[in-house]
């Protein structure tokens, strides 16, 4: 009996957030389909895949990614090499040195180096905070009127801070926000929900809904997309159809996989950067597959086969 395949189509889409000016803006989400099913439907223009650098510099970098950027003396000149990535479709600029419990720079430091970047590229860019949210209260708003004018996203909008940060990037710098939960559909959807009612447009808001590396609790990571995207196009929820960003790289290199040398066990770890790139690559993939829009990467290995990957299956 021969195989009849059905269309899984859905009269719901998931919205479009442009970020970036110029030729070089691009649209994250758009998608009326599960991910990658273009034999059903549209996926809009496709994930997309960002390029980390962080203002600690690259001191602490794996070794293939300070190969990557050798030479480069400045800020500036570090922005323009990820910009350069093949691969990458936009710059990710991680402020982790304003962690008060870690380097504690100030604000007035951080928004210099954000305005540094954002003067030194052409691509988008997005700006990730500390991870500390009374900073990143602080932070963020410097950096969306610092940054007017240049379609930023700016991510860590979290519920503790959610008020300082898209009133300033979304309602008076007309930038776009990263409303960031805790690897729960409820909460993220809440999140949403509240930003809204602040005045924040939908069409403003990107949801970065959890992560972690693979093997780490991931599968609370993936049920999560799945559920999130499912009441999005399977019950038209306007407040989960925002598209997803997932911060991929600050995860997957943490983890004792991509840093435990090889000496720890030689009897089964191999190369430690080999062994990071695939944490990366396999991370990025599930992610993608699951409903991320777009994910953040920083080894140009990783950045270059995920790139591959999805044009495979445009």
């Amino acid at each position: 009996m021969p195989f009849n395949r059905k269309a899984h189509k859905f009269s719901a889409s998931i919205g479009t957030v442009e970020i970036g000016t110029g030729d070089k803006a691009i649209k994250l989400g758009g998608e009326n389909v599960m991910p990658f099913y273009t034999f059903d439907g549209s996926m809009g223009d496709g994930p997309k895949v960002g390029v980390e650098i962080t203002d600690l510099g690259l001191d602490a970098e794996p070794q293939g990614v300070k190969d990557y950027y050798a030479g480069c003396t400045s800020f500036a000149d570090i922005a323009k090499k990820a910009e350069a990535m093949p691969g990458g479709d936009f710059v990710v600029l991680r402020l982790a040195g304003g962690d008060p419990n870690g380097a504690n720079k100030s604000t007035e430091e951080l928004v210099a180096i954000a305005k540094e970047v954002s003067d030194a590229i052409s691509c988008p860019l997005v700006v990730e905070g500390s991870k500390n949210v009374e900073k990143d209260a602080e932070l963020l708003p410097k950096v969306a009127q610092a940054l007017e004018g240049k379609n930023v996203l700016l991510m860590s909008a979290k519920e503790e801070n959610y008020k300082a940060i898209g009133a300033a990037a979304a309602l008076a710098y007309n930038q776009k926000v990263g409303a960031e939960s805790a690897v729960d559909i409820n909460l993220a959807k809440q999140l949403n929900v509240v930003m809204t009612q602040l005045g924040v447009s939908a069409q403003s808001i990107v949801m970065n809904t959890g992560s972690a590396a693979a093997g780490y609790g991931f599968d609370y990571t993936i049920s999560t997309f799945d559920r999130v995207r499912a009441a999005a196009l399977g019950q038209d929820d306007k407040m989960l159809q925002m598209p997803i960003i997932t911060p991929v790289a600050s995860e997957t290199w943490s983890v004792k996989e991509s840093t435990a040398e090889e000496s720890d066990a030689p009897e089964f770890w191999g190369p430690v950067e080999e062994r990071g790139i695939a944490m990366e690559v396999e991370t990025a993939v599930a992610c993608l597959v699951s409903a991320s829009d777009a994910v953040i990467l920083k080894h140009p290995k990783s950045v270059a086969t995920i790139s591959e990957f999805i044009k495979s299956l445009m």
